[in-house]
């Protein structure tokens, strides 16, 4: 796919599983080379997947990286000066199918709004090394086959959440109304009024 190291991607931005974090690892840095080994971003072939995963019911993502090449573009196409921006190349998420079977779903060019989606197993030996070692999205409480459970196994997380969410609101609805009904509060009364003319 990338025909010289010049236009290999050197940056990958990588988010773990569905939790937002994103970290920023630049090529030579031994987290960059294993990503490199193990999602392959080089292959450009594609395997065949259950049905439910083409329609987009698959696992939960443990990770996804974002391929970048830096160093591109500048004065007069962007605003950024000369080798200051970064092309996307690629987007690769991973995927721990039922059976522990490594997915990588690719898309070659996540710029542009096509259905070229792309599958392939990753070598299973260096995704349990990296697993083991704690970098492919145990932080973010993705195990292995949580998403067999469905939905009402990661509800748990939520309620919490929603009682929060609901006595902000009802603590802020009684304060605002604390406030309107205060003396003085609201229009003003009495006094002439300004008229907004649209020209």
């Amino acid at each position: 796919m990338y025909g010289s190291e010049d236009d290999a991607p050197d940056l990958a931005m990588v988010v773990v599983g569905e939790s937002g974090r994103t970290t920023a690892v630049r090529s030579g840095r031994p987290y960059f080379i294993r990503l490199w080994q193990l999602l392959e971003p080089a292959y450009t072939g594609t395997e065949r997947v259950p049905e439910a995963w083409e329609e987009g019911r698959y696992p939960p993502v443990r990770i996804t990286v974002v391929w970048g090449l830096t160093g591109i573009g500048g004065w007069p196409q962007t605003d950024a000066p000369p080798g200051g921006d970064v092309a996307v190349e690629r987007q690769d998420q991973l995927f721990l199918a039922q059976d522990g079977t490594p997915w990588v779903r690719t898309d070659p060019a996540p710029e542009r709004e096509d259905d070229d989606i792309r599958w392939h197993r990753a070598p299973r030996a260096l995704f349990d090394r990296l697993d083991r070692e704690g970098v492919l999205g145990a932080a973010a409480g993705v195990e292995k086959g949580s998403w067999d459970g469905g939905p009402e196994k990661a509800l748990w997380w939520t309620l919490p959440g929603l009682a929060v969410g609901f006595a902000a609101g009802a603590g802020g609805t009684r304060l605002i109304r604390l406030a309107a009904a205060r003396p003085g509060a609201g229009p003003p009364r009495g006094e002439q009024r300004q008229e907004l003319i649209d020209l």
